[in-house]
C-alpha cells in the first residue's frame, strides 16, 4: 500500500500503555529492538497494535503481557495523536495502573524499566506530546 496516496483516513493504530505503579509512583518504559517503521525510536511505551476480534483495551493487555509479563488494570484513555514522525500512525494512549512491580522484558523490548514520570524525557528519542508530559507531570 501506497500511504503517499491518501491524504487523510488510513491509519495505523497503535496503543500505548502508561503503565504506573501507585506503591512506587513510577512508570515503566522498554527499550526497543531496532523498528523498521520509526528508525530513531529507542525507549517506548508498552503496547502493540490492536488484534482483529479484541476491543483495543484487550489487545493493548495483551501485548503488555507479552512484552514484560506484567498484568495491569487499562483505567481509560487519555489521549490520541499522529506524531510528527509518522503521519500514518495513529497512536491512542491509554493509562494503566499495577502494583506488581516483577517485569521482565519480551517481545520487542531488550530491557524493562521503572523510572519517574518526569525522566522519559531523558529516555525519549522521538516527540512526546505537550499532552502526555502534563499528564506525567500530575502522577507524583
Amino acid at each position: 500500500m501506497r500511504w503517499s496516496s491518501f491524504n487523510k483516513g488510513v491509519f495505523l493504530v497503535n496503543c500505548l500503555a502508561i503503565i504506573f505503579n501507585p506503591k512506587t509512583k513510577k512508570i515503566l518504559i522498554g527499550k526497543m529492538e531496532p523498528d523498521p517503521y520509526v528508525k530513531k525510536l529507542t525507549w517506548s511505551f508498552p503496547g502493540g497494535r490492536p488484534t482483529y476480534g479484541r476491543t483495543p483495551e484487550e489487545s493493548l493487555k495483551y501485548e503488555i503481557r507479552k512484552k514484560s509479563n506484567l498484568k495491569v488494570k487499562v483505567k481509560k484513555l487519555i489521549f490520541a495523536r499522529i506524531p510528527p514522525e509518522k503521519k500514518e500512525f495513529l497512536i491512542l494512549y491509554y493509562y494503566c495502573e499495577t502494583t506488581n512491580e516483577n517485569v521482565r522484558s519480551g517481545e520487542k523490548f531488550i530491557e524493562v524499566r521503572w523510572i519517574k514520570p518526569i525522566e522519559i524525557k531523558k529516555y525519549s528519542t522521538t516527540s512526546i506530546d505537550p499532552y502526555i508530559m502534563k499528564f506525567l507531570k500530575q502522577l507524583k
